[in-house]
């Protein structure tokens, strides 16, 4: 147990430049709340407890604002920053070392049975606000940008971006894990930009036919 908590207090010191002692993460950090209080309740879910780890996960979510059902499975190394508004599914699978911001939701889209939350691989990164919904899978290394919808699978070493998201993929490089969540491809303003040079180009292309047509009129 203590081992855990020292590996979660190591986890927030690594990925939050604002941490400063791990007695102020440990009294504090409202995400390491929520995965210690995860931890208890799952215990009790998978030993068919289930009113208690569900009073565990709710008590939880009103202490910190974070809610994770005591159903899903977490790796180790979850780091939650600020939380506020965190939403984690009961059939939702996330490996290991991942980062969520405020805002997040890794939810289901209907009232299906079985698997119908997200699926998120290892050293995944979601940006604040952005909603990963269904029975979906994120691969390893990827990056959802703030505010982003993800509907569908994104695969390994891909950033997600748009309403719905899109992939900006980079290839042959691993994402990096840092806390940048600015400098990200708008890929909405790729297209109006390619729509922007098509329009200059029919313009020019309609341009070249009325002065052709105005020479052979004067020709004839």
């Amino acid at each position: 147990m203590f081992r855990q908590l020292r590996e979660d207090i190591a986890i927030v010191k690594e990925k939050d430049p604002a941490a400063r002692s791990s007695f102020e993460i440990l009294l504090t950090y409202s995400g390491l709340k929520a995965v210690r209080s995860y931890r208890r309740a799952h215990w009790f879910y998978t030993h068919k407890f289930y009113t208690i780890a569900r009073i565990i996960s709710q008590r939880a979510r009103h202490k910190t604002g974070i809610e994770i059902h005591p159903g899903a499975q977490i790796g180790k190394g979850l780091f939650i920053d600020h939380g506020m508004g965190v939403v984690i599914g009961e059939t939702t699978i996330i490996g290991d070392n991942c980062l969520l911001y405020q805002g997040v939701t890794l939810g289901g889209t209907g009232k299906d049975k079985g698997k119908r939350h997200p699926t998120l691989g290892d050293n995944v990164m979601v940006g604040a606000g952005a909603k990963v919904l269904g029975p979906i899978n994120i691969g390893n290394n990827v990056k959802v940008a703030a505010n982003a919808v993800v509907l569908k699978d994104i695969p390994d070493n891909c950033t997600a971006v748009g309403v719905p998201a899109r992939i900006a993929r980079r290839e042959g490089q691993k994402v990096e894990q840092d806390l940048d969540q600015i400098h990200i491809p708008d890929l909405n303003m790729q297209d109006i930009t390619k729509l922007q040079c098509a329009v200059r180009c029919l313009r020019r292309e309609i341009t070249e036919l009325e002065n052709q047509k105005e020479s052979a009129g004067k020709a004839e």
